[in-house]
């Protein structure tokens, strides 16, 4: 695979995530084991020194902390994040593939731990680690609701 190539287990992330939609394309992998997101970075991605921006790194970990644990409980709707820790090791570089993670997740009645990598060709990108709440509703809908 080149750094410029998506691979083929990967399929494009459906629009209307909100703000995530920002960020596309986005990619995702789902097996019935786990799941990862990646991207390709883009011109969009970038930051002024050419570098894969932290915003986009921290959205990416964020994204897949909440779909990791909620995967990890069965979920298919959204949960919050309650605290998200981003370490940036090395960076992404433009045309490059990066793709996230989970490596451990650990749920207790009401909140999911977890933490996982992004990482690149050239090795790991970023560490992360997050809470997240797991209410014990469906979720908030846009009209402020619980679903």
């Amino acid at each position: 695979m080149s750094d410029t190539s998506i691979p083929e287990s990967f399929e494009l992330l459906p629009t209307g995530l909100g703000f995530l939609d920002a960020m596309q394309p986005i990619y995702r992998q789902l097996t019935e084991r786990s799941i990862r997101f990646g991207l390709l970075v883009t011109d969009r991605h970038i930051n002024r020194m050419g570098l894969c921006h932290g915003g986009v790194i921290t959205t990416l970990a964020d994204a897949m902390a909440t779909a990791g644990v909620n995967f990890a409980s069965g979920k298919r709707s959204g949960s919050p994040t309650i605290s998200l820790s981003v370490d940036f090791i090395s960076p992404g570089r433009l045309g490059q593939w990066i793709q996230a993670e989970i490596d451990h997740v650990s749920l207790k009645r009401r909140f999911g731990f977890c933490s996982g990598n992004i990482t690149g060709p050239e090795g790991v990108i970023a560490r992360f680690s997050g809470t997240i709440y797991l209410p014990d509703h469906q979720g908030m809908g846009r009209g402020g609701k619980k679903d």
